[in-house]
């Protein structure tokens, strides 16, 4: 919800069947977020970086998801960046 959405061109790489990953993935399950996390503490999170949510529920909160930064660099050889983007409404399910 708060981390950097990127736009990237595939490098068409054989190795990885010409695929990268579509997102940062989880590093909470959904039931961890519901018991670990407060939505107070979400909402403050969305609000300091300006992110208006519609919809959504604290299983989706930013703590939930690893750092698209080390994702991303991770895929150096998938993808090349053409640029990225910082969400500023963000709507969910619900």
């Amino acid at each position: 919800m708060t981390a950097p959405g990127f736009i990237v061109e595939g490098r068409g790489n054989p190795l990885s069947i010409q695929s990268a990953s579509h997102g940062a993935g989880r590093v909470m399950s959904r039931a961890a977020c519901k018991s670990s996390l407060t939505k107070s503490a979400m909402l403050k999170e969305l609000e300091q970086h300006g992110v208006e949510l519609i919809g959504g529920a604290l299983d989706e909160a930013p703590h939930a998801y690893k750092d698209i930064h080390r994702v991303m660099g991770l895929q150096n050889e998938l993808v090349n960046v053409l640029g990225t983007f910082s969400p500023k409404i963000v709507r969910m399910d619900k």
